[in-house]
């Protein structure tokens, strides 16, 4: 009798748990807006993490329910999620509308793994405040200074580019580009000389590419930690391995206590950080705060430049007459103006800019933009009303594929960023960086650092792609930025 208790009362549990679910995976369907139908345990993330990159999974999506209204629900488990699949609607969330989408809903713990709440994840008043403190240091004038240092270090990738050259090698195209953007950013950012580009055995850099190459969590657990924020918040879980945070912790204290000992300014990012850290206004930083600003800085900044730095030179590679054509644009630039590599030479490098501005387009660094509704929100044109709490996941990888803007959008094609043609497109057809007051605060100086990896990488070599290089390539699922399976390996050859 009482087995036949405990058996009714477990079935009783079960049934109740599996109807919860049902009713909450009918969200969309009540609501009468286009969805994707989901699986019972997964929701929409099946082989994310796995089989797929998040930006292709979205593309899907995208794809299948664009024009059947502004949006597509989908789930991250059993979480409802909107993905835009009308450009009106993406303007409204970056930038009409930002208040009612001003946070991004990314899992952090600030507590227990200080590295993860920074400036892309903060939400509300925190994100605002730091973001007006700190914009101050990605001005043009800033960029102007920072330019000579950023040079100095290119001169460091070419002398590896040539050692490479040299000896007949391939050239394994992240690896070193990633030593180049990293020891910009240490020397621009922090005043640091990680010198990377000379030292193989770097703990500098072995730990920075293990953040991204060795990640802590994949996408997929990612995802479920978005979903599930104030769960995973109580049970504490962390984004960063242990050894990061002791890494970066030890580096960023050592720069702080020396710059305040020695009153060392160098009008810099950490110099930045520094002052709100020290200064008398409402509200200093705290140490763990400014490390976590830093950390960001830094990571994020080496990782989205050289894999840029890495997809532009893999289709410069294939494509050897735009190769050549934007080699000897370099070439007649830098010959206008001296044969020097100045700020306003590199302004000067139009056709450059197109090819970049490409090169983001056909690999956007993330797939995907997150924001959250942070009120509730009546879609423009609908009678639909997003709730407060619901993710948001604007579609970057499937807008920068999409046929209506960018004709034969697998075909790598600069002329795509002529005046004429962006002149043509809608607003939020390219958003590598996103758009409206979250706009990456960084992209100024990514842009430089990658235009000044571009001059040096080219104008004495040229490139094609090795048999190592798996064909075509695969973006790697477990992680959120775009990187590739297997690398990306190229012939080197100088130009006499």
């Amino acid at each position: 009798m009482d087995l036949a208790v405990v058996l009714v009362g477990v079935f009783c549990l079960l049934l109740s748990v599996v109807l919860w679910v049902r009713k909450r995976l009918t969200y969309w369907k009540e609501m009468g807006a286009p969805y994707e139908e989901p699986h019972f345990i997964f929701g929409n993330l099946k082989g994310v993490g796995i089989y797929d990159h998040d930006g292709q999974l979205t593309e899907r999506f995208y794809r299948k329910h664009k024009n059947k209204g502004p949006f597509v629900g989908v789930y991250f488990f059993l979480s409802p999620v909107v993905i835009p699949t009308d450009l009106e609607f993406v303007k409204s969330i970056l930038v009409k509308d930002f208040n009612y989408f001003h946070d991004r809903g990314i899992y952090f713990n600030e507590k227990d793994d200080p590295l993860s709440a920074h400036l892309f994840t903060l939400p509300g008043l925190r994100w605002k405040r730091l973001r007006t403190k700190i914009t101050p240091a990605f001005t043009s004038g800033k960029m102007k200074l920072m330019f000579p240092i950023v040079v100095e270090v290119a001169q460091r990738l070419e002398d590896k580019i040539s050692k490479v050259a040299e000896v007949g090698a391939v050239m394994d195209v992240k690896a070193v580009m990633a030593r180049f953007t990293m020891d910009s950013i240490g020397t621009c950012a922090f005043g640091l000389a990680s010198n990377t580009l000379q030292d193989e055995s770097s703990e500098f850099f072995r730990v920075g590419m293990s953040v991204f190459d060795n990640p802590r969590h994949g996408t997929w657990f990612l995802f479920l930690l978005i979903a599930f924020r104030e769960l995973a918040g109580k049970l504490r879980f962390k984004l960063f391995r242990d050894e990061v945070t002791k890494f970066y912790t030890s580096i960023v204290r050592k720069t702080v206590d020396y710059r305040l000992a020695n009153n060392v300014q160098r009008n810099d990012y950490m110099d930045i950080l520094i002052k709100l850290h020290t200064g008398a206004d409402e509200g200093p930083l705290t140490f763990n705060e400014l490390l976590s600003h830093a950390f960001v800085f830094h990571s994020a900044g080496f990782e989205t430049s050289s894999t840029t730095l890495q997809f532009c030179f893999y289709e410069l590679a294939c494509n050897p007459d735009i190769q050549e054509r934007t080699r000897s644009h370099i070439l007649e630039v830098l010959e206008a103006h001296g044969g020097e590599l100045t700020y306003e030479a590199m302004v000067d490098m139009k056709y450059l800019d197109q090819v970049i501005c490409e090169t983001l387009r056909h690999y956007p660094p993330a797939g995907n933009h997150f924001r959250e509704v942070t009120q509730d929100y009546k879609v423009p044109g609908t009678e639909f009303t997003l709730k407060k709490g619901t993710s948001v996941m604007v579609p970057v990888y499937a807008v920068h594929h999409d046929p209506e803007y960018y004709p034969d959008p697998l075909k790598f094609n600069p002329d795509n960023f002529a005046d004429e043609n962006v002149k043509a497109r809608p607003f939020a057809a390219y958003m590598p960086f996103g758009e409206g007051p979250r706009i990456c605060i960084g992209a100024r100086f990514a842009m430089m650092q990658v235009k000044i990896g571009v001059i040096a990488g080219l104008r004495r070599y040229r490139y094609t792609v090795s048999t190592k290089t798996r064909q075509p390539l695969k973006l790697l699922s477990k992680i959120f930025l775009a990187s590739v399976e297997g690398g990306i390996w190229l012939n080197v050859e100088r130009i006499e």
